[in-house]
């Protein structure tokens, strides 16, 4: 029984902070949602406050308010609100509100103000890709994978 904790997955955090007891952090392992907007939305809550991130999370799942796309834009419609392409990545959202909730409950174990607590990093990464294949005619198949995503939030307190 020695060995069962040698065998258990690890993992670390891309980034120092957190570490500190005015910084707090949070992730996701492993869901399954598109890494692509899984970018653009993290990259959306860089400097809000927690309870910012909540609103504008709420606001793209209920379709008020629009994520601006910068990076993965090609063929998208632009919108006037985002002065470019944008979208609702709904799937995204919602992952990511029960993340900013958990980093919210993580704060206040820490004693930290939520209302004061900003988003300082937020970054997506690739887990691994769960390989299958799709049955084709003539006996082919063509490879059918899926992505899956790591997120990570880090904030730190003024005040």
């Amino acid at each position: 029984m020695d060995n069962l904790d040698a065998k258990m997955p690890t993992w670390r955090y891309s980034t120092t902070v957190g570490e500190k007891e005015d910084e707090v952090r949070a992730s996701l392992r492993e869901i399954d949602v598109s890494p692509k907007w899984a970018r653009e939305v993290c990259e959306a809550l860089k400097g809000l406050t927690i309870p910012e991130a909540k609103k504008l999370l709420e606001d793209v799942i209920n379709k008020r308010r629009m994520i601006p796309y910068k990076r993965y834009r090609k063929k998208r419609a632009h919108h006037a609100e985002t002065k470019g392409p944008g979208g609702y990545p709904i799937k995204v959202s919602k992952h990511l509100l029960k993340l900013v909730e958990s980093l919210e409950a993580n704060a206040e174990f820490k004693g930290l103000d939520p209302e004061k607590t900003k988003i300082v990093h937020a970054a997506s990464h690739k887990g691994r890709v769960l390989r299958k294949n799709i049955e084709r005619a003539f006996g082919r198949s063509s490879p059918y994978n899926r992505t899956y995503v790591h997120i990570e939030l880090a904030a730190v307190s003024k005040g």
